[in-house]
Formats: structure tokens, C-alpha cells, sequence
């Protein structure tokens, strides 16, 4: 086969979950097919920054608006843009709907988004979804038959080096990761975090530029617990998996998630977790994870305080949780991906 596909969003100096999730998919299929062809397309931005791929079977070109058509038998959109049709056989990437649900961005974004989204769906033949949760949201926002929407999971890599609850590396910190925005809901946590004794600290990794950072950074920087609650930014991989390997509480209290890869991350790293009982999450986490309602800060409050104060739950959570994530391959979502090909 020749398949071309969107490879726009691995392009991207601080990589989020569809860049991680570009890359694994593009390499995957690339190093497991090396009979097929494969075509990375790049918005010209994009493409001024790629070199000339390592693979024999790979080659890359801009991805013009104006290109109607590809010389490829099948064509995947990694994340559910496909502004018309450039294929005979297309394929969308759903990751989630949240702008269409919530009040998580400006009205000029949310009206741009959907009108891409619905696009996307009415130009694909199939469309993958990353959770259950968000195929259902594909079938009724959007109007999809069931039929057509394949749910493949994102996978999470196998993390060596990292130590148990017990460890001496372990420090008395919780970890949020995830760019500051109001859909993540760190407000609440940091409110919640009040509940902990003196001894703990929070840490918050992601950019400070998401959509409502500033009321977030102020609820901060009004704590009585400010002297305690390190905004760390944007870290890079390095130095997120230091604190992976030291933190001792996950948190992640999002509001909405398509799919939610920092709680599969911190569970591959041997952290108990704390999420939301609500969107994808309580799919991805299952009973791996404390599961809370995340507009409560008393209940995720309470979560925490049992975190910290009950080896016996962490240790137990550290478990469920090194489980759960063995059970997410990207090796299984790349043939997965390539088998809906196939199915053409």
C-alpha cells in the first residue's frame, strides 16, 4: 500500500499528546511495513522544518491547501483535520470534542474547531477514536454511524528506573502535568492541595499559556500555601522523568479528556494516581486510580490526604497502576491503525 499521512502535528517544540502520539503512530508503521509506502505530509511551516527521512520507505511533502488529491491509496489525518478530500480512502484521527462540550475556549476557537471537525467527519471513510468516550461523542455530536468509528487506545511506553512508593527517592511531592488551562482544572487542585500538611509541596510541569492560565497563575500566587507550589513550565522529557521518578502523588483532576496520557505516564512510573471520575478518565484509569468528582475540591482534598497518609493505598494504587499501563502498547495501536487500512 501507499498511505499518506498528516504528519503536521509531530512538528512541535514542546510536544503535546498528538505529537507524541504522531510520532509514535509514523514511526510505528513506517519500522513494521517496510514493504509500504508512506508519504509524512507537513503544512509548509512544518515542512521547512523536517529533514529528509531516515527510512527507505518514507518520503515527505508540503501538504497544500490547494492539493486536492494524493498518489496514495489511503490517507489518515492524525488529528481529525481534513479540509477536503485528498484521497480515494480517508482516515481521521478523533482525539476529543471538549470544545464543542465546554466552555474551555473563546467562541471564535470553538466555532473554528467544530466547523473542522465536521468537515473531518463528513470527508472520512473511517474515523479512530482514541476512548470509548470520545467514539460516543463522534457518533452524537457529529452525527457518525457507529459502524464507522474504530476506538484504538494511545500507548504508553514502558519506564525503567523508576522505583516503588517505599523508595529514598521518593519525596513528598504531588505532581500535576499538563498545560495550565481551565479544562485542566488546577485551580481546584491547588485548593485542595490546601488540605495536605506543611510538609508537601505541588508541583505544576506544563506551559503557562493555556486558555484561563492567568486566573490560574492569580489563585496560585493567592494561596496560603503559595511558598509551597512550584510552577515548573514546560519541561522537557528529561527532566519530567525526574519527577516522575521522585514525586510520590499524581493529580490530575482534568474536567474533560479524550483520552488522559499523563495518568497512564505516572502510572508507568510507579505514582499513585488521583483523577476525575468523568470524561475518558475513569475509562483510561479504570480502578487503578482514585477516582473523584473534580468539581469538589473537598473530595479531591480528601483523595490526597489518603494519599498521604495511607502507605498501605499507595503502595496497592502503585500496583493496579503498573498493570493498568502494561496493558497500553503504541506497538498494538500502530497494527491496530494499520489494520483499518487494510480493511479498504
Amino acid at each position: 500500500m501507499r498511505i499518506a499521512l498528516d504528519a503536521t502535528y509531530r512538528v512541535d517544540a514542546q510536544p503535546s499528546g498528538i505529537a507524541v502520539y504522531s510520532r509514535e503512530i509514523l514511526s510505528g508503521l513506517a519500522a513494521g511495513h517496510p514493504n509500504d509506502q508512506f508519504v509524512d505530509c507537513y503544512r509548509v511551516k512544518q515542512w521547512r522544518q523536517t529533514s529528509r527521512p531516515e527510512l527507505r520507505n518514507v518520503s515527505r511533502r508540503p501538504l497544500l491547501p490547494l492539493v486536492a488529491t494524493f498518489r496514495a491509496d489511503v490517507f489518515h489525518a492524525l488529528n481529525q483535520r481534513v479540509d477536503r478530500r485528498p484521497a480515494k480512502r480517508v482516515v481521521s484521527t478523533f482525539h476529543d470534542l471538549f470544545v464543542m462540550t465546554g466552555e474551555y475556549s473563546s467562541p471564535e476557537f470553538r466555532k473554528r474547531f467544530s466547523e473542522q471537525a465536521r468537515r473531518a467527519a463528513a470527508h472520512s471513510d473511517f474515523i479512530i477514536a482514541v476512548s470509548e468516550f470520545t467514539a460516543g461523542q463522534v457518533e452524537e455530536l457529529l452525527g457518525v454511524d457507529r459502524s464507522l468509528i474504530r476506538v484504538i487506545y494511545h500507548g504508553v511506553r514502558k519506564r525503567v528506573g523508576f522505583e516503588g512508593p517505599h523508595s529514598g527517592r521518593r519525596k513528598k511531592i504531588v505532581l500535576f502535568v499538563g498545560a495550565l488551562q481551565l479544562r485542566k482544572n488546577v485551580s481546584r487542585l491547588v485548593k485542595a492541595f490546601e488540605h495536605l500538611a506543611a510538609d508537601w509541596r505541588l508541583v505544576l510541569a506544563g506551559a503557562p499559556t493555556g486558555y484561563g492560565a492567568e486566573q490560574i497563575l492569580d489563585d496560585v500566587a493567592r494561596s496560603p500555601c503559595r511558598d509551597r507550589i512550584e510552577v515548573a513550565g514546560y519541561l522537557p522529557q528529561r527532566e519530567l522523568d525526574q519527577l516522575y521518578a521522585c514525586a510520590s502523588i499524581f493529580a490530575f483532576p482534568s474536567l474533560d479528556e479524550g483520552f488522559g496520557m499523563p495518568v497512564l505516564d505516572a502510572m508507568a512510573a510507579g505514582i499513585p494516581v488521583v483523577t476525575s471520575n468523568r470524561s475518558a478518565l475513569k475509562e483510561i484509569a479504570d480502578d487503578a486510580a482514585l477516582l473523584v468528582d473534580p468539581l469538589r475540591f473537598d473530595e479531591l482534598g480528601w483523595a490526597l490526604e489518603r494519599l498521604a497518609e495511607d502507605d498501605r493505598l499507595r503502595s496497592e494504587l502503585v500496583q493496579r497502576g503498573l498493570a493498568r499501563s502494561a496493558m497500553f502498547s503504541w506497538d498494538r495501536a500502530v497494527e491496530q491503525t494499520y489494520s483499518v487500512y487494510a480493511s479498504f
